[in-house]
């Protein structure tokens, strides 16, 4: 049974929901599944925007036989050539073999790489180049490393409608709804989208704000994401998320507390602090065990907030090796003006501390506080003070 949804009078989102999947790029926990988001323009010519994983396969096919009423399929667009979006390629063009492919060079190298011997005619398209469906004009725009070298977007001048590639997606399975408008974003879907962009986007926030400055002059009416809602109102939200996670500015001004413990009296120093900062009007305080909480959510957590802890024990002389992880995925996604206070324990020789400030040393803009705070084993009521202490300097920092 076909599923569709019509966006425009002749537009018709075609994608298919994946609830099976566990881990999207086998890397990120998805308990609510994926989207992905395929799209058909009914005009004079009929256009396909990009496919979807295999997995949907059957799904998106049915839909686009559907949605073409038997009509011949003219193009298809290939916005971004990774696997999730590309894989249907090959059994469209067996179905519709005169359907012809429209990308960039880049895009057509990598059809290569996953395409041998395949018949097709193409479309070689550069920034700015233009095709006229009848009554759609589709303008091409380059978003090289947003988040591969051949990604594109395509403007459908006639409607305002970007589609946006891997721009603005989300995790997470649509359920029945395909628009940003039906749903609670702010409450159900921003911690997905955050996470989304962080870990997979994170690292090219400068291609990011270059793709954002190129789109800007365009009357933008709607985004159409390859995941995730499609959004048609309140365009100022999503993009005011971008222009934040891309520039790395902090999103709120908030602490997140990150601790590794292997006994339990880390994570006692950890919550001794929480509890202090909320005490003195703190409200906006997350507290994660790094063992427990998959690096996604911690790399997406230090994105959202503008102060970071980050609480160790010594572990062979060095940082817990989890612990040294985070900060590793830290530093290769980029992450950037934070204001980061350090914690450590260590029964015989503290030296944590010193090991994690000397792997955060490659961050950009960072601000390491000069106050650490260390103990043997565990938090001593003589120590009490000294914690407060650390945590006024927390404070202090936030105003």
């Amino acid at each position: 049974m076909y599923c569709t949804r019509k966006i425009t009078d002749d537009i018709y989102w075609i994608g298919g929901n994946d609830r099976r999947l566990a881990r999207f790029e086998n890397i990120f926990p998805i308990p609510r599944g994926v989207s992905y988001n395929s799209y058909v323009i009914l005009d004079e010519k009929t256009v396909l925007l990009d496919t979807v994983d295999y997995s949907v396969s059957r799904q998106f096919i049915e839909n686009l036989e559907h949605t073409l009423g038997g009509r011949g399929l003219d193009y298809i667009v290939v916005n971004h050539m990774e696997p999730d979006h590309c894989a249907v390629i090959g059994d469209i063009l067996l179905r519709y073999p005169g359907a012809k492919l429209i990308g960039n060079a880049k895009t057509f190298n990598m059809i290569g790489q996953f395409y041998e011997d395949m018949s097709y005619e193409k479309v070689l398209v550069a920034e700015g180049d233009t095709l006229s469906t009848g009554k759609h004009t589709l303008r091409f725009v380059m978003a090289p490393m947003v988040h591969w070298p051949e990604t594109m977007v395509t403007f459908d001048e006639t409607e305002g409608i970007l589609f946006s590639a891997d721009a603005f997606g989300t995790f997470g399975a649509l359920d029945g709804v395909i628009f940003a408008d039906e749903v609670d974003f702010d409450r159900d879907w921003l911690d997905d989208a955050r996470r989304y962009y962080t870990n997979i986007v994170g690292k090219y926030g400068v291609q990011v704000q270059a793709l954002l400055k190129k789109v800007a002059p365009l009357d933008i009416k709607m985004l159409a994401p390859l995941h995730g809602p499609v959004w048609r109102k309140d365009l100022d939200y999503i993009l005011d998320k971008y222009n934040k996670w891309s520039t790395y500015e902090p999103e709120d001004k908030g602490v997140m507390i990150a601790y590794a413990s292997m006994y339990g009296n880390t994570e006692n120093m950890a919550n001794a602090l929480a509890c202090m900062l909320a005490e003195d009007g703190i409200k906006n305080i997350r507290v994660y065990d790094v063992s427990g909480t998959d690096v996604s959510t911690l790399i997406a957590e230090a994105f959202r907030v503008s102060h970071i802890v980050l609480a160790s024990p010594t572990y062979n002389g060095g940082m817990y090796p989890i612990m040294e992880s985070f900060i590793n995925d830290m530093k290769a996604l980029n992450i950037q003006n934070r204001t980061i206070a350090l914690m450590d324990n260590g029964t015989w020789a503290a030296t944590a501390s010193r090991k994690m400030a000397e792997g955060l040393a490659a961050l950009k803009n960072i601000t390491i506080l000069d106050k650490t705070f260390s103990v043997k084993s565990t938090v001593l009521k003589t120590q009490i003070e000294e914690l407060k202490t650390f945590k006024d300097g927390i404070i202090a920092s936030m105003k």
